[in-house]
């Protein structure tokens, strides 16, 4: 089962991010969940698939696996539940850039805190630096999560509206990957990536996790429809969980 080293732990604590070069399902899993999101991608196009797993309830094999939620757990420990889950697919040559942002930043007000949310970043395609892979800025998580954004002068040809001010990407660590390999980030860590002017396609599925002794606000409206659901341990919170 995948599990974190100690080494490992300690590199994510302190860069806020991790590198996982294994393969994070078995085969037969990883060629089950491809076929799911083509099918998806064929059916809804590759704007029309954040949290999937609302709708095509299979997505959930994957989600709740138990290899992935051990490595979850080696990060946020034994009380923890599923967020969110999204595809990422850009296609060759017109896949748009993704600007600098952190997530928590587009969660505001949607948790009590945010230091305790993790991304499981499942490359579908290679993802390599020619195609636009994931790039993040090591140890941005300690800034806090809430950057001074702007917005872009020229938005079209990218993902988003805005972006982070002055952002130096000299420091910029690139997250090239192979089929089933993944990446691990937290919420607050400041990432991005370039556009897919490539001719091979570049896709990720984004599985992402609570802590629960994170409290979320059910007031707030993007909360109101947004279901979660209790992976292992206590739900400390009382967090409205599907299961």
């Amino acid at each position: 089962m995948p599990r974190l080293s100690r080494e490992a732990l300690e590199s994510y604590r302190k860069e806020g991010f991790y590198l996982y070069h294994q393969p994070l399902l078995s085969p037969g899993k990883f060629k089950k969940l491809k076929a799911i999101f083509e099918e998806l991608l064929e059916k809804k196009g590759p704007d029309d698939l954040d949290v999937p797993h609302f709708e095509e309830p299979r997505l959930l094999e994957f989600l709740l696996d138990e290899g992935v939620l051990d490595l979850v757990e080696c990060i946020l420990g034994p009380d923890f539940g599923l967020w969110s889950s999204h595809f990422i697919s850009k296609p060759p040559r017109t896949g748009k850039m993704t600007p600098w942002h952190e997530d928590s930043a587009y969660w505001d007000g949607r948790f009590d805190r945010y230091e305790d949310i993790v991304t499981i970043w499942l490359a579908i395609d290679p993802a390599t630096k020619d195609n636009g892979c994931m790039r993040v800025i090591p140890e941005s998580h300690r800034l806090g999560g809430f950057s001074h954004y702007v917005q872009m002068e020229v938005p079209t040809d990218r993902i988003f509206t805005r972006e982070i001010d002055a952002v130096d990407e000299t420091k910029a660590v690139y997250f090239e990957l192979e089929p089933d390999q993944c990446s691990l980030h937290d919420s607050r860590l400041i990432h991005g990536a370039r556009a897919n002017t490539s001719d091979t396609r570049r896709t990720g599925y984004t599985m992402r996790y609570f802590s629960q002794h994170q409290k979320l606000n059910r007031e707030h409206p993007h909360n109101l429809n947004h279901r979660i659901w209790h992976c292992r341990g206590r739900n400390v919170n009382n967090n409205p969980v599907v299961n």
